[in-house]
């Protein structure tokens, strides 16, 4: 029988061979897919339908130790949390265990450490063996990177001309030279999503998203199985031993790469013989269900909101539409993703990587480090910012609403036509945890310019506006370093936290130029992993077909028509990028005087 989403999925449920068969014998009332993210403060597990309607969620905060430049966590506690979230979530939307057909798993690119038992392995210079994830955000390594760069491998050509510190060779190489007993004791090197996938199935498999994004694996070794059904299973020969060797990582390439990865896979592609019986236990679920080939979280949220564009009959059959749009998934931090046909080799910016979202595309990666962090940390550290939060708690609003409605009045107060024109003398470059794309600068440092001795509340409302439109610069850039090379962009994609943020978003049209369509379910990241899900049940076809199915679009955010504020952002787009070369200018004149 056919489905009422046009034929995409089927009523017939895949089952893997060695698949666990649950005891009830009755079919489930309706068909719903789970997805899991694991974030860099919590676990988060969304239930939605076969249109891609989110039926109920929950979050689990997990814990995070950060001490300067390293940042660690359990995955003992993020498991804990997972399995929380999860029961939650069903309860919530009152989804029986036997209505849950498929799982899928997306998570921050952390890198994890178990020994042969599977149990953590310390990663952090205070020993404690529970802290065995460095988080993607730690820049511990930074001078190994610099000395993997200083290689020339013709692998980075696929990253962007280089490894940035937040990717996982130069955290292994860290983890080497300084914790050599837990180097020897590890027995698998994994990232986070593949690791919860690993945990929940019991099958080491990876994903080509992970291994290609972070670990320089080349994905295009693997054309010729993009329409091979048995293709989860893909022996991984996309590694290049040779720069393993050079950058001193050789015993990695011991036992067919055993350590980091014997054989890769598509995303979605079910993995094992689905849900083990212990996992299913810990997360309320029934052993068998099918558990898709992992994604990183932002990929995720590309697979969730991509095709989440208003029909057009012209675009039905046109490969090409998907290559004009970008996905900006905004949280923590920004990643910037877009596709095309042919492989676009853009200098800092990490790709092209083939297959590591959507199948038989290249991907290109930008990113800022900081945003939603960097927001924080402007707000947090203001003497105001107590007062604020207390107004906000008051008023049981977010301080972000309460930021957003204070610049409304302060332009009414000033007699001002637009908001933005509240920052004509405050600058940001919001470079606070290096430059990720397009520049590749770890080493850079963010500016605040146009401070006064004001401590008051309006004074950190103008921070907080200068800071979005300082990110926003940081993505006009990126759009038009990727259009410069190659890409053709024209139409955004927004989703994650920021993107809730009126301001933001707004902020983003105005300066970049785009429209920004916001998909029908905020929750893009736990979509994009619930048809991961999907696709690992086989009752669609593929990933590309079960996006169509699941992606909706929603609200369309329009740059402003006024040509004054077209004209005030350029000038400070002008400053904007002024403020990264006079860092450069002074870097060198400080090197040249303490030389």
């Amino acid at each position: 029988m056919m489905s009422d989403t046009g034929g995409v999925f089927s009523d017939t449920q895949y089952q893997p061979l060695e698949m666990a068969v649950s005891s009830t014998p009755d079919k489930p009332s309706r068909t719903v897919f789970l997805g899991v993210d694991v974030g860099t403060g919590s676990a988060r597990a969304g239930l939605f339908d076969k249109k891609g309607k989110l039926l109920g969620l929950s979050s689990s905060p997990i814990q995070i130790w950060k001490d300067g430049a390293c940042v660690e966590q359990s995955s003992t506690d993020i498991w804990l949390a997972v399995c929380a979230a999860v029961k939650a979530a069903c309860s919530k939307a009152k989804v029986a265990p036997t209505e849950v057909q498929g799982l899928g798993f997306a998570a921050t690119c952390s890198l994890v450490a178990v020994d042969s038992d599977s149990s953590p392995v310390s990663v952090s210079l205070s020993g404690d063996s529970r802290r065995n994830v460095i988080v993607w955000m730690d820049h511990r390594a930074v001078e190994q990177a610099e000395r993997i760069n200083s290689s020339k491998s013709p692998v980075l050509e696929y990253c962007g001309g280089a490894v940035s510190p937040e990717m996982e060779p130069p955290k292994l190489l860290w983890v080497k030279e300084n914790l050599q007993e837990s180097w020897s004791m590890v027995f698998r090197w994994m990232d986070l999503s593949d690791w919860l996938s690993y945990r929940a199935t019991g099958d080491d498999t990876r994903s080509l998203c992970t291994t290609v994004c972070k670990w320089t694996y080349l994905g295009h070794a693997h054309m010729h199985h993009v329409n091979d059904n048995h293709s989860r299973d893909m022996e991984a020969c996309g590694w290049d031993d040779h720069f393993w060797e050079e950058i001193g990582l050789g015993d990695l390439i011991e036992g067919h790469h055993a350590k980091i990865g014997r054989s890769v896979a598509f995303p979605g592609h079910p993995l094992g013989s689905g849900l083990t019986p212990t996992a299913a236990k810990e997360l309320g679920l029934e052993p068998g269900i099918p558990v898709g080939t992992s994604l990183i979280d932002a990929h995720a949220g590309g697979v969730g909101v991509i095709e989440s564009v208003p029909p057009s009959e012209a675009e039905e059959h046109d490969k090409e539409a998907i290559c004009n749009r970008m996905v900006l998934v905004c949280g923590t931090s920004t990643c910037h993703m877009a596709v095309s046909q042919k492989k676009l080799f853009i200098p800092g910016v990490w790709g092209p990587f083939w297959s590591a979202m959507v199948p038989e595309y290249w991907l290109t990666e930008g990113g800022q480090s900081a945003t939603g962090a960097l927001l924080d940390h402007i707000i947090e550290s203001h003497a105001a910012s107590t007062r604020l939060a207390n107004r906000a708690a008051s008023q049981d609003i977010s301080v972000f609403e309460l930021l957003n409605k204070m610049l409304e009045t302060m332009i009414v107060e000033q007699n001002l036509s637009f908001v933005a024109s509240l920052t004509e003398d405050v600058h940001v470059l919001p470079d606070f945890h290096g430059n990720r794309s397009p520049i590749a600068d770890p080493k850079a440092k963010g500016v605040i310019y146009g401070l006064t001795l004001d401590t008051s509340e309006k004074q950190l409302a103008l921070l907080y506006l200068a800071a979005v439109q300082g990110i926003a610069y940081g993505t006009r850039h990126i759009v038009e370093h990727c259009n410069a090379n190659g890409h053709k962009i024209n139409t955004l994609l927004a989703c994650g936290g920021l993107s809730k943020n009126s301001v933001f978003m707004q902020e983003h049209a105005d300066i970049i130029g785009c429209p920004i369509i916001l998909p029908r379910e905020s929750e893009s990241v736990l979509l994009g992993a619930a048809i991961l899900g999907a696709v690992a049940t086989r009752k669609c076809l593929n990933l590309k077909e079960a996006m169509k199915a699941m992606n909706a679009p929603g609200e369309v955010i329009h740059p402003s028509k006024d040509p004054k504020v077209k004209k005030y952002h350029d000038a400070k787009y002008k400053i904007f990028r002024g403020l990264y070369e006079q860092q450069l200018s002074y870097r060198s004149m400080i090197a040249q005087a303490l030389s």
